[in-house]
């Protein structure tokens, strides 16, 4: 019988690698127009200085898997807490542009390798039959990171007037980050190995006892047996993905990494602020609805929480993409037809944070760290999670453009042109992607080279 508590309690630590992602990312949304101002940035520079921490993220993540494949889990886990530390004070102590970019990017290494790590290590510790509830808490922790940071910028922006906050309120805020990245290094300190990683290293007795402790002692040694066939049946490295089968998981993981960026998520969560600001909410107005956008974010995914291992992947992601199919229109016409004095926008954009927060948010998580065989899990993660941060940076780094009605689209022609995406999604979810539930990582591994 597995040890539910203990399960849960390394679990969560490990999931403190995504509160630090949604801290570190969505700290910008309170900071940006302040920086703006300060540096005196043009649309693009401004996106510059958004993205900046995510050039960082596509550096970490790319190396994340092979360092994680070859020392472990856990001393990966703990160097991105430290890498967040320093860049949290660097952030909040510069005189240029330029040292700001510089001290996010070293922030953006800690967090692309936990952003790979975190879910990695709970898929492989997590019992099958709670996985996705497992690495559902990492999704939870992004959203609880983007909440907290939300709040603490909304107290911080109180402490002072505009001109207080383009001087120095916004290095409160980017200063706040290293209180949790603390936590979470301490935390490390103190969570297990990686059964499967101690496997593969042929450290058999450390990882049949992490196994036991959270399997239980039959089980534990059940689960063993099959994590020692799947190595025994794999055979070379990264080539394996292009076998017809795996080639398929790659597809599956890339789609899912990709698609869950380019649908509009990000243009919300980091610049909530300059949209509501745009279309009349002043500035304390705009950060108090920014904050409404964090709770429904986190309550949202507590239905992805409580639902995940019962109805399913594939099954949540066709409801919650065809919800967002909807809102992103809905947003569209809100800004087309000027109705954004009114509620509707908001509206729009709370249903949207919902749908997306209860489906497309933890699922992709989820499966991008079940359905590679454990040999190459780390480095197959890698590169879906690294297609994934070069999707947020383009994201990032264009929707002040896009948004600009002289130089880009404009609001509803950007919240459509996301609408489309999220289109392309829907059908790739209804045709290609598989149901994971209740089924071991190596049952996965095994499906697809069957028929």
């Amino acid at each position: 019988m597995s040890n539910t508590r203990y399960v849960y309690q390394i679990s969560m630590v490990a999931a403190l690698g995504g509160l630090l992602f949604g801290y570190d990312t969505a700290v910008i949304s309170g900071a940006i127009g302040s920086i703006k101002a300060k540096f005196e940035l043009s649309p693009a520079l401004e996106g510059w200085a958004a993205s900046s921490a995510i050039w960082g993220c596509v550096v970490g993540v790319a190396a994340a898997g092979f360092l994680a494949d070859r020392f472990g889990r856990k001393k990966i886990l703990l160097a991105s807490a430290v890498l967040f530390a320093i860049s949290s004070i660097g952030s909040a102590l510069p005189q240029s542009l330029s040292q700001f970019v510089l001290a996010r990017m070293v922030g953006g290494l800690g967090i692309g390798a936990a952003s790979m790590i975190s879910p990695l290590y709970i898929s492989e510790v997590a019992p099958a039959q709670n996985r996705g509830r497992l690495c559902t808490l990492y999704q939870l922790a992004i959203v609880l990171g983007i909440n907290l940071i939300y709040f603490v910028n909304y107290l911080i922006a109180g402490w002072g007037d505009e001109r207080w906050n383009v001087e120095l309120g916004w290095r409160y805020m980017l200063g706040s980050a290293a209180l949790p990245a603390l936590l979470f290094l301490l935390l490390a300190l103190f969570v297990p190995e990686s059964p499967r990683w101690l496997m593969k290293k042929g450290r058999e007795e450390e990882a049949l006892d992490v196994l036991v402790r959270v399997n239980g002692s039959e089980q534990g040694l059940q689960v063993q047996q099959e994590i020692r066939q799947s190595f025994d049946q794999e055979e070379g490295g990264l080539a394996e993905l292009l076998q017809p089968g795996f080639r398929k998981a790659l597809k599956v993981g890339l789609m899912l990494a990709v698609f869950s960026q380019i649908t509009g998520i990000n243009a919300i969560i980091y610049y909530a602020p300059q949209i509501l600001k745009s279309v009349g909410f002043g500035t304390g107005s705009a950060l108090a609805q920014t904050f409404l956008i964090g709770v429904i974010n986190t309550l949202f995914t507590f239905v992805a929480l409580y639902s995940i291992d019962k109805a399913g992947r594939r099954t949540l992601l066709l409801w919650g993409v065809s919800s967002m199919v909807l809102c992103l229109g809905g947003a569209g016409c809100a800004f087309y037809f000027q109705m954004t004095s009114g509620p509707w926008l908001l509206i729009f954009i709370l249903a949207f944070i919902a749908s997306f927060a209860c489906s497309l948010g933890p699922i992709p998580w989820i499966m991008i760290a079940e359905i590679f065989p454990t040999r190459i899990r780390g480095a197959a993660m890698s590169l879906c999670i690294l297609a994934l941060w070069l999707a947020v940076v383009a994201v990032t780094q264009m929707t002040p453009i896009l948004l600009d009605p002289v130089t880009g689209l404009g609001g509803a022609f950007t919240f459509w042109l996301f609408m489309v995406f999220s289109i392309l999604l829907l059908v790739f979810v209804w045709k290609s992607i598989p149901e994971t539930k209740q089924r071991t990582l190596e049952e996965i591994e095994q499906s697809w080279s069957q028929p």
